[in-house]
């Protein structure tokens, strides 16, 4: 079974900073490309940042030049480093990865669980 967990989301004041972290789990042969999504309430879910295997990135462009997405490929974790945060910033920040699961040749999606992040003005 593979889990993706996030941590790392809470209340900040504006022009504030967090760290979201997402860790994979479970048998997992290979991990292609991971990112993080945020849905406000009333709103779709949206993409944020993603970065491939090989570390390529790309965000959305509400958020560069302020937010920074890394990865770990060794631990199966992927960071995103939001800085200089604004309330409309405020949403449940889901991590999702395409992966591969042992025994497996097929690329699947999979979804956190989501990790509040609230920017006060």
């Amino acid at each position: 079974q593979v889990q993706l967990v996030e941590s790392g989301g809470g209340l900040v004041q504006a022009g504030g900073s967090l760290r979201l972290s997402c860790a994979a789990s479970g048998s997992i042969s290979s991990i292609i490309n991971m990112g993080w999504y945020r849905q406000a309430p009333g709103k779709q879910r949206d993409l944020v940042a993603r970065i491939t295997s090989g570390g390529s990135t790309n965000y959305a462009d509400s958020v560069k030049g302020r937010f920074t997405i890394s990865r770990d490929n060794a631990k199966k974790l992927v960071y995103l480093q939001m800085d200089s945060l604004k309330p409309e910033d405020t949403a449940v920040y889901y991590c999702n990865a395409d992966l591969i699961r042992a025994g497996s040749f097929t690329v699947r999606n999979y979804w956190g669980q989501g990790t509040q992040v609230t920017v006060s003005s």
